[in-house]
């Protein structure tokens, strides 16, 4: 059993719907190849997301809704793990730009930054960033201090 079974809070259905969002995205060519699968186990963990609800998501993501994360630094976090999902999938006939853009939107980055925040994060991990040289870079696009 874990935490989130005993203490049941927004967090978690919070955890639960990035989760499916980071599944939906693998799924965008119809299959999960197996970096995106190591990538979704290793995040399972991260969220606190029990086998049994990882094997829910990956069979249905559609049924756990997008939710924009509170804090800012929870979007940061969910930013990059979107974006390094986004540089998984390899399959060049996606628009990662527009995508991504999408995504930031949803995640409550304010609209006239997205451009800018799309451009930093894909050169970013063009790179091998790690996740706090990321949000330094994000908040700098975004024009939010430390």
């Amino acid at each position: 059993m874990s935490i989130s079974d005993l203490y049941p809070t927004g967090l978690h259905e919070q955890n639960l719907a990035h989760f499916a969002s980071l599944v939906r995205i693998a799924l965008r060519d119809n299959q999960i190849n197996s970096e995106e699968r190591l990538l979704l186990e290793r995040l399972s963990i991260r969220l606190d997301i029990s086998t049994n609800e990882f094997n829910d998501i990956l069979k249905n993501p559609l049924k756990y809704p997008t939710i924009s994360p509170v804090t800012y630094e929870d979007r940061l976090e969910h930013l990059f793990d979107l974006t390094k999902m986004m540089f998984l999938d390899r399959n060049p006939t996606i628009d990662k730009n527009s995508m991504m853009g999408r995504i930031a939107v949803e995640l409550g980055f304010q609209a006239e930054n997205v451009r800018k925040i799309v451009k930093e994060a894909t050169d970013f991990f063009l790179r091998e960033p790690q996740l706090d040289e990321f949000k330094k870079v994000i908040k700098k696009a975004n024009k939010l201090s430390d």
